[in-house]
């Protein structure tokens, strides 16, 4: 599966809900309103479409939301798209709230791997950036998924100037330590939080340079399903430290994904505004061969890049929880 630039589309972020028992300040702004139940897809519509994308040649299948773990039965799903011939790799996005319940039934079930939201190693920060969140918890859900063999586990902070970029070389030195994966990554505009993103926007080049003055970087090679972190290696440590960078460095060249929004859009690019509705087709009786077509004519749309700058929103999208981060 081809994008009209001829890069190869194998990788798909699935939205299971665009709900979330947090409200974190670059993520979820006040005011904003959720979809009703019957708005968002059933399970079964869910695993249907992945099936359609496998038979594409979707080989990555990552479960976000809003916070995936809220959504009721969330193994259940999990184990039916773990099934999907040719889905080779299931990873989920979380905040880690109830990961520490549901680490080992979710593995069971089929679950490769867990990215986790940890912006502050700082108890009374953390609940501020996250407005309630428990750390402490947080920690539980990631021990557990560690003992549930879900690694390498991946926890991501978005680096905000006077926020918590203070903690940038102690998150950075977990890797030397329990050999996660620390991703840094440059805030982003939304409409919900342009007044704030500019005086927050920390390049993902001075995060490197502070790195660099602990201990000597070694550059990392791409994993093997692609994805937008550019990697490197303490000298000696077992973990990776990542960085993610859409406004100083747009890795759009090497795009190999789409998202499916919880209430069935195929999203194209994260800043762009091309939807393709799968929803309503897929409810009207649309058949396989139907859906194939929807998607491979949104590929057609795919931008070749976003046009994403600090300080400018490059859509209208308010919430990263509206489109599934």
């Amino acid at each position: 599966m081809l994008d009209q630039f001829q890069r190869p589309i194998t990788y798909v972020r699935v939205s299971v809900t665009d709900r979330c028992n947090l409200r974190c300040r670059y993520c979820i702004p006040k005011g904003l309103t959720f979809n009703e139940k019957d708005e968002i897809l059933t399970f079964e519509e869910i695993t249907r479409l992945v099936r359609v994308f496998a038979g594409l040649g979707v080989r990555k299948i990552r479960l976000t939301g809003g916070e995936p773990l809220v959504r009721a039965d969330l193994p259940g799903l999990v184990a039916e798209v773990a099934a999907v011939p040719g889905i080779e790799d299931l990873a989920l996005s979380t905040n880690g709230l109830g990961l520490a319940r549901l680490a080992a039934p979710l593995a069971q079930a089929g679950l490769r791997r867990v990215n986790v939201s940890v912006d502050s190693l700082d108890r009374e920060r953390f609940r501020e950036i996250t407005h309630g969140g428990d750390l402490d918890e947080v920690w539980r859900g990631i021990d557990a998924a560690e003992a549930a063999g879900l690694h390498p586990i991946k926890l991501n902070v978005v680096a905000m100037r006077g926020v918590n970029d203070d903690e940038v070389e102690a998150l950075a030195e977990l890797t030397r330590t329990r050999g996660f994966t620390v991703r840094f990554i440059e805030v982003m505009p939304l409409t919900g939080n342009v007044w704030e993103q500019a005086d927050r926007y920390l390049p993902a080049t001075e995060i490197l340079d502070r790195l660099r003055r602990v201990a000597a970087l070694e550059p990392e090679p791409a994993e093997p399903h692609g994805g937008p972190a550019e990697y490197f290696r303490y000298p000696g440590a077992p973990g990776r430290v990542g960085v993610i960078t859409p406004l100083s460095h747009t890795f759009c060249e090497r795009c190999n994904r789409v998202r499916l929004t919880s209430t069935g859009g195929l999203r194209l690019c994260l800043f762009g505004d091309d939807e393709v509705d799968l929803r309503g087709p897929l409810r009207a009786g649309a058949d396989d061969a139907a859906l194939r077509a929807l998607i491979e004519g949104g590929l057609a749309i795919k931008p070749e890049a976003h046009a994403l700058r600090p300080g400018l929103p490059a859509s209208r999208l308010i919430a990263l929880s509206q489109v599934g981060g």
